[in-house]
């Protein structure tokens, strides 16, 4: 989920772990996709006449009673597959939110580095994968060149995590820090803010008279990690909680582990086309709504993350 830029890039997510006390460094914070066929259902029964916020939606989602979600849903424990429905934390603060509008959030599957053009083609109507929400995404900037490619989208901040070093078991080759990776092979999900910071390290390391990162990127953050366990590469970036709950459940706690501290921690956002603005105040309300009920703080507790949790839902507050 990772999810899912140099804060997962413009096209682009970047993805807690549903474990006990972990042991790995750092604080338990989350950080930042398939054909669009595939869906998992997530999604609250509560009726918009038992919907407080109900009358804050657009009239069209109101009366069609469901928000559709593009999401990248292999990113555990952020969202994933689990009897055939996207489970997880966005989905769990999804279903929330429908209780709050009178709606349901109806998870579709896609790659993270087309969920923005998606959203664009109304495909669907927000994004929930563990996106970073970054002033690249806010623009429509290509994080990579530069380059304008988009009117960008909003964003609703709900979360805030960092990205890890996760590397096997042991530790075999030593790394402690991305000035460790020059030279190596590293494997992550492209598109994704873990992507932005290796290429960033990557030319650092040139500039040091060092080797370039080695850099192998894939559709999805498990072909990432099977690379890793094979010993191909000496290094996956993903998100904090994510590389947490990969190195708490991955072989019984024997394949990875998680090393240094979190790198450029900022906020995750659901994803908003910035036409529809209605909706994206709505769901800011809806969130807002949540954490003052108590309904998020369980959420955060069940998945343990609260160190992750934010006090308000702000617009674009990435930076």
């Amino acid at each position: 989920m990772t999810a899912r830029s140099t804060r997962r890039t413009t096209a682009a997510h970047s993805r807690l772990a549903a474990v006990g006390a972990l042991a790995v460094t750092g604080a338990l914070l989350l950080t930042g996709c398939g054909d669009q066929t595939d869906k998992g259902g997530s999604g609250s029964d509560a009726s918009s006449s038992s919907a407080p916020l109900a009358d804050k939606l657009p009239k069209d989602i109101r009366e069609a009673g469901v928000i559709k979600v593009g999401s990248d849903i292999a990113y555990p424990p952020v969202e994933y597959m689990e009897g055939g429905k996207a489970v997880g934390i966005d989905p769990d603060i999804a279903d929330a939110l429908g209780k709050q509008l009178g709606v349901k959030f109806e998870f579709q599957n896609g790659k993270f580095d087309n969920l923005i053009v998606g959203l664009q083609a109304k495909r669907f109507n927000v994004i929930m994968s563990a996106m970073n929400d970054t002033k690249d995404r806010q623009d429509g900037i290509n994080s990579d060149n530069g380059q304008k490619v988009g009117n960008g989208i909003d964003f609703v901040d709900y979360f805030t995590a960092g990205t890890s070093i996760l590397v096997q078991k042991g530790n075999p080759k030593g790394i402690k820090t991305l000035d460790d990776l020059c030279g190596k092979v590293v494997a992550l999900q492209k598109g994704t803010t873990s992507e932005g910071i290796a290429k960033a390290q990557s030319k650092k390391c040139t500039q040091d008279g060092k080797k370039a990162i080695a850099l192998q990127t894939f559709d999805t953050d498990p072909e990432a990690l099977l690379r890793l366990k094979q010993g191909a590469s000496v290094a996956d970036l993903n998100d904090f909680p994510v590389a947490a709950y990969n190195a708490k459940t991955s072989g019984g706690g024997k394949d990875f582990e998680v090393i240094g501290e979190q790198i450029e921690a900022g906020p995750y956002g659901i994803g908003v086309s910035k036409e529809n603005t209605q909706l994206r105040d709505a769901l800011q309300a809806a969130v807002n709504a949540i954490i003052k009920n108590g309904e998020y703080t369980k959420i955060m507790e069940k998945w343990n993350v609260t160190a992750g949790a934010v006090t308000e839902a702000k617009i674009n507050g990435g930076s």
